[in-house]
């Protein structure tokens, strides 16, 4: 068996042990670690889910989403009903200064605006509103005020990602202004996307670049 086929096998497996992803209805194929997903559900969740899931299978290199979501038969859910439902969701969500969050919804698509102190209160903003019914994809433009300290900064990520199990001699963290810079390997596209989870608990950090390889 070639190793494109047995990574497509892989990937299928984990979504049959993943209860949150439904393949019935997903494509997978496999060429040199890239994984490509095709196919269509119901919700923006699901694709989701299945994204993360192919993610965090061993030799997955990266993974090529083209999955639509595709609205089941049920009652009218237009761009104002949306609208509505998420800005509710953002004024009830403890971890959101919900009135400096601006909502707008195209064609299903939930745009989100606005500036917070902490890339968690983005990823928070996010994640309340794209289980939304109609929801069909999230644009998350929501940006952080930057205030890092850059002489701290490159050291605190670092013990922060070696205290996660990560070998300090794969990653070096480098910062200019507010931009932190990864370098390095890691085994999986899931440890290269934890390792920016971790650094984003960073205060002030405006942006990412994230320059890790995966080895494999």
């Amino acid at each position: 068996m070639s190793a494109d086929r047995q990574l497509q096998e892989a990937v299928l497996a984990e979504f049959l042990w993943e209860p949150t992803v439904n393949a019935a209805h997903i494509g997978v194929s496999a060429s040199d670690g890239i994984v490509t997903l095709t196919g269509q559900v119901p919700d923006y969740l699901a694709k989701l889910a299945a994204e993360h899931a192919a993610a965090r299978v061993r030799g997955v290199k990266a993974v090529a989403q083209e999955i639509k979501v595709v609205l089941p038969g049920q009652p009218d859910h237009g761009d104002e009903t949306i609208a509505r439902a998420a800005i509710d969701r953002l004024r009830w969500e403890v971890t959101v200064p919900g009135d400096a969050i601006k909502v707008e919804v195209e064609d299903g698509w939930i745009k989100l605006t606005g500036q917070v102190e902490w890339h968690f209160q983005k990823d928070a903003s996010e994640a309340v509103v794209r289980g939304l019914r109609g929801v069909v994809g999230v644009s998350n433009r929501i940006t952080i005020k930057p205030h890092v300290n850059v002489a701290d900064i490159s050291h605190d990520i670092g013990k922060a990602l070696h205290r996660s199990w990560f070998d300090p001699s794969n990653i070096t963290v480098s910062a200019e202004g507010s931009k932190v810079i990864l370098k390095g390997t890691v085994h999986t596209p899931a440890d290269k996307w934890k390792a920016s989870t971790i650094a984003w608990a960073s205060p002030g950090i405006t942006d990412i670049e994230n320059d890790l390889v995966v080895a494999g």
